[in-house]
């Protein structure tokens, strides 16, 4: 098992660092300074950037142009829990793509790893000391 470093640089920021990258997160004014995501905003990032690397490798891999290429994510919350109840990803396949492929680019995005991490949720431990 890999290990993320959680370090602390300064009012309500938190970062992680892992694989030789600094993620830095924030909280909005008034608690926070507002400089950075928050870690829920990178959450709902990371689900469509990587049903779009998906995507886009499906493009790529027939040697079709990407332009025009993206994805609409739109998100649902419940309002007895308030936390994320449903996502919903719309791709706009690049102009000329073929029908014939849309079926595909579709199973393509869901191969995202984030999404099937959600599919099957991991079990969470906490400890301190």
């Amino acid at each position: 098992m890999s290990d993320m470093k959680i370090t602390f640089p300064g009012n309500k920021k938190v970062s992680a660092n892992w694989h030789g990258f600094e993620i830095a997160t924030d909280q909005p004014s008034p608690s926070g300074d507002g400089s950075a995501p928050t870690p829920f905003d990178l959450f709902l990032a990371s689900l469509g950037t990587c049903a779009g690397i998906f995507a886009l490798g499906f493009i790529q891999s027939r040697g079709l142009s990407s332009e025009g290429l993206g994805i609409d994510v739109s998100f649902e919350v419940s309002p007895e829990t308030h936390l994320l109840s449903k996502a919903v990803m719309k791709i706009t396949p690049p102009k000329d793509f073929p029908a014939k492929y849309l079926p595909a680019l579709v199973k393509a995005a869901e191969q995202c790893l984030v999404k099937r991490t959600m599919d099957n949720p991991p079990k969470f431990e906490i400890t301190a000391g």
